[in-house]
């Protein structure tokens, strides 16, 4: 993983790379003392990261972070700053992380830890090459690309029985799922159907049919095909662990009560 660092403070710059140079997860790092340089090398370089000082002379860190973004969209903000003013802003741009100066080795540690686990999972030790990324928002992706789906239900449907982990779950409860307190008729069954062949037909298009299985008017998923944040959070895996930062596909209303479970799991683990 690279991590770009941008900082006019010479020192402090020197501070932040040598503290990055000591995260287990950063492989590269870069560092400019004014943003123009730092813009030029990110255009052919797209970074993992970007650590940010917001208050700059010429282009500061908030426009900095507009242009990185509208390069590499991929690339994770994440500002450094003296001033706390800052933070209504930088949030309003959705960035990954912000840090007050001076910087806390733990601190520093902790978003980007965060920053990373808002990218897919790579595989691992040879499992499939389809991720889903629960923590905070929900989306697929098959070798590093997301899955575009035609339709929003048809999206809600599938991270629903993600969230059920194998289980087979009936047509008519997934639809009241999906639409809660509506009647389930005919035209809504109907309306069903045209979600369900929508989820298969994208499944079909990125190659990756085979996680969802059918039969007898149940569907469910393969837990054992997906590289899954959610799974490897109930192995106990540290690093999904400690990517998990409070919110659980937060789109969807009834993934409340997983989210609820998680907590407890957090809760339990922290008691003395």
């Amino acid at each position: 993983m690279t991590i770009l660092c941008v900082d006019d403070e010479i020192l402090i710059l020197q501070l932040i790379m040598s503290m990055c140079r000591d995260l287990p997860q950063i492989s590269d790092v870069q560092g400019f003392s004014n943003a123009a340089d730092a813009l030029k090398w990110q255009e052919t370089h797209p970074a993992d990261i970007a650590l940010l000082d917001i208050d700059m002379p010429g282009m500061n860190g908030l426009a900095l972070a507009k242009k990185i973004k509208e390069a590499h969209p991929e690339t994770a903000i994440i500002f450094v700053t003296g001033y706390s003013q800052y933070a209504l802003e930088a949030i309003s741009l959705h960035v990954s992380g912000y840090l007050l100066k001076p910087i806390e080795e733990k601190r520093l540690a902790a978003e980007v830890a965060y920053a990373l686990s808002a990218k897919p999972y790579p595989p691992r030790n040879g499992a499939s090459h389809i991720s889903a990324q629960t923590f905070g928002g929900f989306d697929v992706y098959v070798d590093g690309e997301k899955v575009a789906f035609k339709r929003s239900k048809s999206k809600e449907l599938l991270a629903y029985l993600i969230d059920r982990q194998g289980c087979s779950v009936k047509r008519a409860s997934a639809f009241g799922i999906l639409w809660e307190d509506t009647l389930y008729d005919r035209s809504m069954q109907k309306q069903m159907d045209v979600v369900v062949r929508s989820l298969r037909a994208t499944l079909r298009e990125y190659g990756i049919a085979h996680i969802l299985k059918m039969q007898g008017g149940a569907m469910w998923v393969v837990p054992q095909e997906l590289d899954c944040d959610l799974y490897r959070f109930l192995k106990g895996d540290p690093q999904a662990v400690n990517a998990y930062r409070g919110e659980y596909m937060n789109a969807y209303s009834w993934a409340n009560f997983t989210e609820g479970h998680l907590e407890q799991r957090i809760n339990m683990a922290e008691e003395p």
